[in-house]
C-alpha cells in the first residue's frame, strides 16, 4: 500500500521537472522577408546548415525567360531532412542558398531562396508531415543569386602535414568553417606510409564533401583549393614560390618552444607580413610528433618559413590547426598590426 503513494509522488515530481524543462525550450521562431515568412535556422547535430549549398554538377534547372534557377532535391537527401525536420519549412519559406565556386565562377549566394514541398505516394498535404518527415520532393528556387563578396576571399592558407585519417576526416569542416584559402596535404618524416592509402586519399571526392559541410555550417560558398603534397622537398624548390609568392604571403612554420631554447621563438604577431594592403598567411602544421629536427624545420626556413609558437605545449594538429587559424585571421584582419 505504500507503493502507490510514491509512485504517485514520482510522476508529480516527473511532471514538474517535464514542464520546467519545456519552458526553457527555445520557441520556433519565424520573421517576414519580403512578404515571405522565413525560418530561422537551428543547429543539429546530424548535420548544420546555415546556408544550403548546391554544386554545379547537380542537376539545376534555369528558366530561359526568368533565368530563375530551380533544383529538386529527392526526399533522403540530407538537405531536405534538414529543412523539413530541423527547420520545420512550410512552401513559402525564405532560406539562405548558394552555388558552390567553380571553373565558371567564383560562388553565388542569396538569401531569398523559396522552397516547394512536391508531396509523393499517400501523402496529400505539401508540409512536412506531423513526425518531422518530408512529405516528398523538395523545390528550392534560387531568387537573386548574386557574386559572392571578394573580400570573402580567406586570407589564410595551410600546409599540413598528413594527419591520422579519422582526424583528418574531422578536421576538414573544420578547416572550411575557419575559412582557408588553399589546403596542402603533405608528407613528413613523421607521417607514417600507411597513411597515404586511407579512403580519404583515394577518393578525394570524400575530403570535398568534408569541406563542403563547413562551408554549409559557415555559410559560404568558397571551395578551398586543396593540394596532396607527396615529397615536400620537390614541393618546396618546384611549387611554394609559385603558388604563394614571397612578396604576397608571410610564411610561418609551428612548432613548440623548449625552456632550453636560448632564443624564444615568436609568436604569429610578431611575424612582419610583405604586403600591408593585401595581407596573406602561409601556415604550416607539422604532424602529431612536430616537424623533425633539425633537417625539417631548417628546410622550412630556408625557404623564408619563420618559426612560430604558442608556448611550450605540445597540442594535437586539430587543436594546432584551429588555434594558429584563428590567431592568423586574427592579424590578417586586425588594423593594429599594420
Amino acid at each position: 500500500m505504500q507503493v502507490r503513494p510514491l509512485m504517485v509522488l514520482i510522476s508529480l515530481n516527473m511532471c514538474k521537472f517535464c514542464m520546467s524543462f519545456s519552458i526553457l525550450l527555445p520557441p520556433r521562431k519565424a520573421t517576414i522577408l519580403a512578404g515571405r515568412r522565413t525560418a530561422a535556422f537551428h543547429s543539429t547535430t546530424a548535420c548544420k546548415l546555415n546556408r544550403f549549398l548546391f554544386r554545379m554538377e547537380e542537376d539545376i534547372q534555369e528558366d530561359r525567360e526568368s533565368r530563375l534557377r530551380t533544383i529538386t532535391l529527392p526526399q533522403d537527401d540530407y538537405r531536405t531532412l534538414h529543412a523539413a525536420k530541423v527547420l520545420g519549412a512550410q512552401s513559402g519559406d525564405t532560406l539562405r542558398a548558394g552555388l558552390v565556386s567553380c571553373n565558371e565562377h567564383d560562388g553565388l549566394v542569396t538569401d531569398s531562396a523559396t522552397i516547394e514541398w512536391c508531396p509523393q505516394g499517400s501523402i496529400k498535404k505539401a508540409q512536412p508531415t506531423r513526425n518531422g518527415d518530408p512529405p516528398g520532393l523538395l523545390k528550392i528556387h534560387l531568387h537573386d543569386l548574386q557574386p559572392a563578396p571578394p573580400t570573402s576571399v580567406p586570407p589564410v592558407s595551410l600546409m599540413l602535414a598528413l594527419p591520422r585519417p579519422l582526424q583528418l576526416g574531422r578536421m576538414l569542416p573544420m578547416i572550411s568553417q575557419m575559412g582557408v584559402d588553399h589546403v596542402i596535404l603533405t608528407e613528413s618524416s613523421k607521417v607514417p606510409k600507411d597513411y597515404w592509402g586511407s579512403q580519404l586519399l583515394r577518393q578525394p571526392h570524400l575530403m570535398t564533401d568534408k569541406l563542403l559541410q563547413g562551408l554549409e555550417q559557415a555559410g559560404d560558398v568558397r571551395m578551398p583549393k586543396l593540394t596532396i603534397v607527396r615529397n615536400l622537398c620537390r614541393f618546396l624548390e618546384h611549387d611554394l614560390d609559385r603558388l604563394f609568392p614571397i612578396d604576397e604571403y608571410a610564411r610561418v612554420v609551428a612548432h613548440p618552444t623548449r625552456i632550453t631554447d636560448p632564443v624564444p621563438a615568436k609568436r604569429l604577431r610578431e611575424c612582419k607580413l610583405p604586403n600591408n594592403n593585401v595581407r596573406k598567411i602561409l601556415v604550416a602544421v607539422g604532424p602529431e610528433g612536430g616537424w623533425k629536427e633539425p633537417d625539417e624545420l631548417e628546410l622550412l626556413t630556408s625557404r623564408a618559413f619563420e618559426q612560430i609558437t604558442m608556448g611550450t605545449r605540445v597540442l594535437r594538429s586539430d587543436c594546432a590547426v584551429v588555434s594558429l587559424m584563428s590567431l592568423a585571421h586574427d592579424v590578417c584582419s586586425d588594423s593594429r598590426y599594420r
